[in-house]
């Protein structure tokens, strides 16, 4: 369930789509509920790093269409570079999204699981799990990890034990607002059986509404809960 009070949610993205394809949902509801979230988005495509200037500019505006769409109070670029997060020292990546989690007293993390198949998300989750340290970083009550389609699933780690969530949220009535957003992020969607298409979303939203007794769900890792 989601708090009763309005809380200070931030929403953290290796990648622009994956909030929206782990908690695309959930985060509607905070948001129609009167929750302030805010949108982090890590890494980001760039001329220096071999995109097109084109590529750019389509990404930019991909992200200001979706960040219209859900109604961010915020929307902060961290700009490390995508696809090499593994080479950034973790220091900096802790110290930039730290500074964030400051400046918005944030409450809640949504945050990518720490085994997905992308390394990218791995170097996210261990700079978040940094700021959710209770004695530097009070304000954090809650951290949730979500699931993201085409990483998630593909992560074959043998040690992992797989994602297993205990916290399922009702999207019924923002499934298809979120396949809606998802469709802004046209360069990411492909035919099924291609992982990132709606018919996958629908699906595993379905899926994990089957496993909570809902119509469509979201499912999340609970990691940590302050009441």
């Amino acid at each position: 369930m989601l708090a009763s009070d309005p809380q200070a949610v931030l929403v953290i993205a290796p990648h622009p789509d994956d909030e929206t394809l782990g908690c695309g949902g959930t985060v509607l509801r905070h948001i129609q509920r009167g929750d302030r979230v805010h949108w982090v988005i890590v890494t980001a495509v760039k001329t220096s790093h071999g995109f097109s200037e084109e590529r750019v500019r389509s990404r930019d505006a991909e992200i200001d269409a979706v960040a219209r769409a859900y109604g961010f109070v915020g929307v902060h670029r961290l700009n490390f570079p995508t696809m090499t997060l593994d080479t950034v020292p973790k220091g900096d990546l802790v110290g930039a999204l730290g500074r964030i989690v400051k400046d918005t007293a944030a409450q809640m993390l949504y945050v990518p699981y720490r085994n997905d198949a992308h390394t990218d998300h791995a170097a996210v989750f261990d700079a978040a799990a940094a700021c959710a340290k209770t004695f530097r970083y009070p304000s954090v009550r809650s951290v949730r990890a979500y699931e993201t389609l085409s990483e998630t699933e593909f992560g074959i780690r043998p040690d992992d034990p797989g994602f297993r969530p205990n916290l399922f949220i009702d999207i019924t009535d923002q499934l298809e607002k979120k396949l809606e957003i998802m469709g802004i992020f046209a360069s990411e969607l492909g035919p099924f059986p291609f992982p990132r298409s709606e018919v996958t979303l629908r699906a595993l939203a379905q899926l994990r509404g089957s496993q909570s007794g809902v119509m469509a769900a979201e499912a999340f890792m609970l990691l940590k809960e302050i009441q």
